[in-house]
């Protein structure tokens, strides 16, 4: 055994001693075995696809239902609009563009909208049945799927709704401490209240609630960081792309911002799957395998049950 690899060992063992590294080797581990990027990826794609037709079909919304009451309008949409740090008003600006066209684009918009958002939520749907290692057998089928679809649709219409109603309550004082401290602590439980929704939704009914709720904590969490410091990694990117570009910077800030999102997603469902299994500690060198990496080779073995009287089996051994 060469140097290097003494030393690879010795932190290897390192790590399995001590809990916390431990635990963040094996959802790095997990992310990795289950291609997280990738994963990130098809989220990121459809939510850049349906991003614009949704956020139409808000306005359209807010247009309609909210005719009487401009200033409520007003308050919703900023808070809708400031979950896109640097360019969230511009992409208001381009929204309110497209909602002053004719009726016929209006109306392709949204059936765009429908196109974009089913593509989007079926691959979330898709990514915590991967990340969960799910076997196709038991899968929820299509029309379950789309059901879960609309489902999620309604339930971010909701979320905006209550956030913009408790952010309203909580400023209501003059004390600009206490308001900034309030507006913190209600942005990050609403945070963690819609990913805990958006898990249950989105995750095969055989995942018990208890098991969605440390990566619900670490993706609200998250996201709260997101929304206060990665805006300044968007507005590194815009930075660096010349002027002349125009609204290929909006473009690609925000493909930037979707794709983090996107990864911590990924991230805290990991996090849910690596919490609830204890696949913990794992291996950084093998062999041998730790119990932990065992348990997951042969989740992902299994998961590719495609039939009921199919048979699946794993087995380990010496290497010849």
């Amino acid at each position: 055994m060469n140097p290097a690899e003494r030393a690879i060992r010795r932190l290897d063992r390192a790590q399995q001693h001590f809990g916390p590294a431990g635990f963040v080797v094996a959802v790095v581990r997990k992310y990795g075995d289950d291609r997280g990027s990738s994963l990130a990826a098809l989220l990121a794609f459809y939510g850049f696809v349906s991003l614009f037709p949704l956020l139409l079909l808000l306005v359209t919304l807010l247009a309609f239902f909210g005719r009487n009451d401009h200033a409520w309008i007003h308050h919703l949409e900023n808070d809708v609009f400031s979950q896109f740090p640097k360019i969230g008003s511009q992409l208001s600006d381009n929204i309110h563009v497209l909602h002053r066209g004719s009726v016929p684009a209006l109306i392709l918009g949204l059936l765009v909208v429908l196109w974009g958002c089913q593509g989007a939520m079926q691959s979330a749907q898709f990514v915590q049945a991967e990340v969960w290692n799910i076997p196709g057998v038991v899968r929820p089928n299509y029309w379950v799927r789309l059901a879960r679809t609309f489902l999620m649709i309604g339930t971010l219409g909701v979320f905006f709704v209550v956030s913009t109603v408790l952010a309203a309550v909580v400023t209501v004082g003059h004390q600009r401490v206490l308001v900034a401290v309030g507006s913190l602590v209600v942005t990050v439980l609403a945070n963690v209240a819609l990913f805990a929704v958006d898990f249950r939704i989105l995750t095969p009914k055989l995942v018990a609630w208890s098991s969605l709720l440390p990566g619900a904590i670490a993706g609200g969490l998250g996201w709260t960081a997101l929304q206060y410091v990665g805006g300044e990694l968007v507005a590194h990117t815009l930075r660096n792309t010349s002027p002349v570009y125009g609204v290929f910077a909006i473009v690609l800030g925000l493909l930037a911002w979707i794709y983090l999102g996107a990864e911590l997603t990924v991230y805290a469902a990991e996090i849910n799957v690596v919490t609830a299994r204890r696949l913990w500690p794992r291996s950084l060198v093998q062999p041998p395998l730790t119990r932990a990496d065992e348990r997951v080779l042969d989740a992902i073995v299994l998961q590719g049950k495609r039939r009921p009287e199919q048979r699946v089996a794993t087995g380990y051994g010496a290497a010849k």
